[in-house]
């Protein structure tokens, strides 16, 4: 299934953008949850406003879905600037880039998502850039060529990004205030679907709503999707009113268990489990018994349940855990240990 379908994927869906954005919090008292990035952040707004300056370059890493966007707005908004939105793989050409940041006024947020994935050439010219507040630009060509520095008001950049260790080392430096962002608490999730709710016009109960919170994985992107979809399924059998069982059936019928595992979920485990014996198991193997992208197995389905202790991650591949075949009702085999299976002070020494 195509990740962008599926109802728990963290990233964004074909959902109504607008809907998204009305649920978005506009101020740091309204965000919920994330209380030590919210709190540094707080500090940095107060002193760069009682600077009069823009604030220091930004940075927001983490699993997606939990806030690195909403959190850019919050900061423009906070600031009282206007900011731009764009993304690494937007900019292709160094010209990009430079268009864009001829036309930032002072103060100003360029907010660039998936910042891991701009291409050397755009970063060379977002150096100086971030560093210095200047824009290098080659003006003709070959002997004739000559080096122009534009002077560029100072601004700030907010950079976002799921996969940290892809930044180069000089991108990532030139970030002064890097911030990581940690999955929900139940209790936060609750609030935020509560917000929701609110914003929505659902009547929702509290136990309702902790139910749902539950099981969205500690994402607040996939909590909302969640109660839209359960708001249709309320509507239609319950009177538009979502209590504690009108949220657990519509959720046995999109098929997300108690721990949040949806039937895409279950059938990695089931294929791990029935088809390599518990592995250990190549990653691409396991894509291509799947029909799956190796993409989406390792940034998609691995991360939460490797968080969940389902799954291992070997020298010699993926493992099912004795967790993963109590989830599953499966008798667990005992593995023989594999020399290969040992953490990085045990393993081969060649």
């Amino acid at each position: 299934m195509d990740d962008k379908e599926r109802l728990l994927s963290p990233r964004p869906a074909s959902d109504d953008p607008q809907v998204e954005k009305s649920l978005r919090p506009r101020s740091l008292a309204e965000f919920i949850g994330q209380e030590k990035v919210v709190e540094q952040l707080r500090i940095a707004i107060s002193a760069a406003r009682a600077r009069a300056e823009p604030l220091d370059h930004t940075l927001f890493y983490g699993p997606p879905g939990l806030g690195k966007t909403s959190l850019a707005n919050v900061i423009a908004h906070e600031m009282g600037v206007k900011i731009k939105v764009t993304s690494g793989p937007a900019i292709e050409r160094a010209g990009d880039l430079a268009a864009i940041l001829t036309n930032l006024q002072k103060n100003d947020i360029l907010f660039i998502d998936e910042v891991h994935r701009l291409n050397r050439a755009v970063e060379e010219v977002l150096y100086p850039a971030m560093e210095d507040f200047a824009l290098d630009l080659i003006v003709g060509k070959g002997p004739s060529a000559r080096n122009l520095r534009l002077k560029l008001p100072r601004f700030t950049v907010i950079g976002a990004t799921t996969r940290l260790a892809l930044l180069t080392s000089p991108l990532r430096d030139r970030f002064v205030a890097p911030h990581r962002m940690e999955f929900y608490s139940d209790e936060a999730m609750r609030e935020i679907l509560t917000r929701s709710a609110r914003i929505l016009a659902v009547p929702i109960s509290a136990e309702a709503a902790h139910e749902l919170g539950r099981r969205a994985r500690g994402t607040p992107r996939i909590a909302n999707r969640l109660l839209r979809r359960v708001r249709d399924y309320a509507q239609v059998v319950a009177e538009g009113v979502i209590d504690l069982a009108v949220a657990r059936a519509a959720l046995a019928q999109l098929e997300v268990d108690e721990l949040g595992l949806d039937e895409n979920d279950r059938r990695l485990l089931r294929a791990l489990i029935e088809l390599f014996n518990g592995g250990p198991v190549g990653l691409s193997t396991l894509a291509a018994a799947l029909a799956e992208e190796v993409d989406a197995i390792e940034d998609v389905y691995e991360p939460f349940l490797l968080q969940l202790g389902f799954l291992q991650r070997t020298p010699r591949g993926r493992i099912a855990t004795r967790r993963a075949y109590a989830h599953l009702g499966v008798p667990y085999i005992e593995r023989q240990p594999s020399p290969d299976d040992a953490g990085p002070t045990q393993g081969r020494l060649w």
